[in-house]
């Protein structure tokens, strides 16, 4: 779960960071330095609001009674893989536009006031925030009780990013995005996977669907035969393709259902945009 927490908090801490980046970077060179402290207040409300919102998560899931805690984590695990799906499709899509929309929201918030200011920001970074409170809370709640990687992986992944992005804002970095944001946003899928496949796993625990007692593979039995290696060969696998133990059928149909027509369509080169018609020009009257 390290890896696979640490990939998420690193994708989606970097995005966050370059609306951040954009957003000053903007203000810092029109000249409008006074307009950052709204900027700012923004940018924390939302930050606020992600870290608020996975407490909420977890306050509530913990007084459940565990058919309904699994229902619950079920559900919100495969609205998180769905969020995070879009999410990677429309960032493959619009990053060579983000700065420009961005730059133009700022501009018109420069002329409406602060608070106005205060909105761009909080949107802007507030949804980024959301959906990776959402996806990092199903992943933790999924992994082993008593475990903190998951918890170290995505701190260290944000950490990471807001270094990135610092330095990006600074100009001491040069990446590829547009070739950062395709491997990450693969990596993120079969992460994604493997949260899709536990959330029907969840489903069949809290008897939504039968069959939790099919089981189809059996990593640890598998692992088992390497000896002392074996159990470090378990956590990395786990950990990469975020699965159980022991792997139900539906549980691995699903996994699959998901993550083959996914990648394909993520990774099948996008087709180029067409310019729009240009209209026809009408006759002028004649007299």
């Amino acid at each position: 779960m390290l890896l696979g927490n640490f990939l998420i908090g690193l994708r989606e801490g970097l995005e966050a960071a370059l609306v951040v980046s954009i957003l000053i970077a903007y203000l810092v060179k029109t000249g409008n330095r006074r307009a950052l402290l709204p900027v700012w207040t923004g940018i924390g409300a939302a930050v606020v609001l992600a870290c608020g919102f996975g407490i909420a998560l977890s306050a509530a899931s913990s007084e459940m009674q565990f058919k309904t805690q699994e229902l619950f984590g079920g559900v919100l695990s495969i609205v998180a893989v769905g969020l995070v799906t879009w999410m990677v499709f429309w960032m493959r899509k619009t990053a060579r536009f983000m700065k420009a929309e961005l730059e133009g929201r700022l501009e018109g918030a420069l002329d409406v006031g602060p608070l106005a200011l205060a909105a761009v920001a909080f949107l802007a970074v507030g949804r980024e925030g959301l959906e990776t409170a959402l996806f990092l809370w199903t992943n933790i709640s999924n992994s082993s009780g008593g475990s903190t990687q998951p918890i170290t992986g995505a701190f260290l992944g944000l950490a990471v990013a807001v270094a990135l992005g610092y330095l990006l804002y600074r100009g001491g970095l040069k990446i590829n995005l547009r070739r950062f944001f395709t491997w990450t946003g693969a990596a993120l899928i079969v992460v994604a996977a493997g949260v899709f496949g536990y959330g029907f796993h969840d489903l069949q625990e809290a008897e939504v669907f039968p069959g939790l007692h099919a089981v189809a593979l059996e990593p640890h039995a598998f692992f088992a035969k390497f000896g002392g290696a074996g159990d470090w060969m378990q956590t990395v696998f786990q950990g990469v393709l975020n699965v159980t133990p022991q792997i139900t059928w539906l549980q691995l149909i699903m996994w699959a259902a998901y993550l083959v027509p996914v990648m394909v369509l993520f990774l099948r080169n996008p087709s180029p945009s067409k310019p729009a018609p240009a209209k026809a020009t009408e006759p002028a009257p004649t007299s």
